[in-house]
């Protein structure tokens, strides 16, 4: 059924005007409610009791919200509340986002209407609409939504210390978080061209570093404390997935403000298995330990489109058509460690440490074979059936998972040590039985 035949039915059914009716169908659709949800929400908005029951909204506990709930009463206290604007029917349009939490647990929310919320307020919010978001149940909370400031919870409040105001390291984020608090140093800053929702947009992107490990930011209003080397506090900031690995997010409703310590950013990175950390949807910075068992196609030397430096093949570029392209060097390579296989992408600097060579040098070489393969075929012999310790952030898309390497050198772990732990791993208390067994 169409969009304008739902707005039909209902509006013969509640006797109100069909373009109205149309209208909140349509805002809620776009809003990601799903049809019977919105339309059961009009429901009630217009004053027919047939999806629900009639009466209020049942009080629920956050714990006891499902998706399948249409619209609830819940009372609670607001951990964090962040300002973000978003772009709706051409318009922009200022939401408050954020947690709130009871006895039972914590659910996200989403407020349309402005009112005012505070971290530390204790609030009850009637007729809220309740939608699936991620898996998981979120509340909306609109013009059709009553809300009460109640008394103080301050048990609930120390209940919930940690997590009020969304303080946060940045090992703590997760692509989806929103009304976040950092103190972080920023480690790299580039301010950039793109073409943005309102044309060409200026940003600052780079990478935040803190005690717990590094994540790439963006901020969409350039700040001018954000600045290589400084050291920063930032509330406010949201998280959202970019190229597989959650980002941070500072909007011109994000407070930056300069912070008087130094932030030892952490030297330590996690070592997983290829299956951990493919298994992890995405990592930022992370290390693997694998063999070296393939070289693949469109490594060692190449060309890159001008306009979008993207790799270009025969010439011609994706976007761009035929292009002079530019020449550049870079390995693909295939590493596994028995748990798993990942494709790592080394840049031209890596590239030329592992050929031992130049882009003049490969150039000279092709040259001379007369045919650009021959650099590819120097590092397979280079590299292939070695094993590698491999740092950098991995992505994981429908086409596989890659790794763009910070560093690729070649491991001195003593083979049968990192057998036998590999065992212990997988094979827990069952290893005392392979005592004696040769690794």
């Amino acid at each position: 059924m169409e969009l304008d035949d739902h707005a039909e039915e209902l509006a013969s059914d509640l006797g109100v005007d069909k373009e109205e009716v149309k209208s909140d169908l349509q805002n809620l659709v776009e809003y990601s409610v799903p049809i019977d949800e919105a339309k059961g929400s009009l429901r009630r908005k217009y004053g027919d009791g047939s999806s629900g029951g009639g009466g209020a909204p049942s009080a629920r506990d956050v714990a006891e919200i499902t998706p399948d709930d249409g619209n609830v009463t819940v009372s609670g206290v607001v951990l964090t509340a962040g300002k973000r604007s978003i772009r709706y029917q051409g318009d922009d349009h200022v939401i408050v986002e954020g947690t709130l939490a009871d006895e039972t647990g914590v659910i996200d929310y989403t407020a349309w209407e402005d009112f005012g919320l505070e971290p530390g307020d204790a609030i009850t919010a009637g007729n809220a609409s309740v939608r699936e978001w991620d898996g998981e149940p979120e509340l909306n909370l609109g013009e059709s939504t009553s809300l009460s400031l109640d008394d103080g919870e301050p048990e609930l409040l120390e209940a919930y210390a940690d997590q009020l105001g969304g303080e946060a390291t940045l090992s703590d984020l997760q692509t989806g978080d929103r009304a976040v608090t950092v103190e972080v140093a920023v480690l790299e800053c580039e301010r950039r061209t793109i073409d943005g929702r309102d044309g060409e947009t200026e940003i600052l992107s780079g990478v935040f570093g803190d005690e717990s490990g590094r994540l790439p930011f963006t901020n969409w209003e350039p700040a001018p404390e954000l600045e290589e080397g400084a050291t920063v506090r930032i509330e406010n900031a949201y998280v959202q997935e970019f190229r597989g690995v959650p980002e941070v997010n500072v909007s011109e409703f994000s407070a930056v403000s300069a912070v008087d310590r130094a932030v030892d950013v952490g030297a330590d990175v996690t070592t997983m298995s290829i299956h951990e950390a493919v298994d992890t949807g995405g990592i930022y910075d992370v290390e693997v330990v694998g063999n070296a068992i393939a070289v693949r196609d469109g490594s060692g030397l190449i060309q890159r489109c001008p306009e979008c430096y993207r790799v270009i093949q025969k010439g011609q570029c994706r976007t761009h058509g035929s292009v002079d392209g530019i020449d550049d060097l870079r390995v693909k390579a295939i590493l596994d460690d028995g748990t798993g296989a990942v494709t790592v992408i080394l840049d031209d600097e890596l590239t030329e440490e592992v050929y031992d060579g130049t882009l003049e040098d490969a150039l000279e070489q092709a040259r001379e074979a007369m045919d650009q393969e021959v650099v590819a075929d120097t590092i397979r012999d280079r590299i292939v059936g070695r094993e590698y310790r491999v740092r950098g952030h991995l992505s994981v898309d429908e086409y596989g998972a890659n790794l763009d390497a910070e560093s690729f050198t070649e491991s001195d772990d003593d083979p049968e040590v990192r057998a036998r732990s590999f065992l212990e791993d997988v094979e827990g208390d069952d290893l005392a039985g392979l005592e004696g067994v040769d690794a």
